[in-house]
């Protein structure tokens, strides 16, 4: 399994205002589907910060993204290792196929890959 990238999220009910913050140091909108901005460095596209005022699906808001080549694998080596669901794997109408893990230290990920 690959990770393609990692997206720290940042819950937040000022998300034009922390658009328009993290746009001073040259982030700029990337997706924006109302209650999740994702905002991206044009010299590296890699490098990103979500600001979400809430999650579409979830029942938390994900205290970071990993995207992965295989989520199925990736979902299946956190069951395995007992490691607490929170959210089940699922496809989602904008193109993903995620779930929710807590790690050891009680931070949520949201664990995906792109359809």
């Amino acid at each position: 399994m690959t990770v393609r990238r990692v997206v720290p999220n940042i819950q937040s009910q000022a998300v034009q205002e922390s658009r328009d913050f993290y746009g001073l140091l040259g982030l700029e909108e990337v997706m924006n589907h109302g209650w999740i901005v994702t905002l991206a460095s044009p010299a590296g596209p890699a490098a990103q910060i979500s600001v979400m005022t809430n999650d579409k699906t979830a029942p938390v808001v994900p205290d970071m993204s990993i995207e992965v080549d295989d989520v199925d694998a990736a979902y299946a080596a956190m069951r395995g290792s007992g490691a607490e669901i929170v959210h089940p794997l699922q496809d989602e109408e904008w193109g993903v196929r995620r779930f929710f893990v807590r790690d050891p230290s009680g931070r949520v990920v949201n664990v995906l890959s792109h359809r």
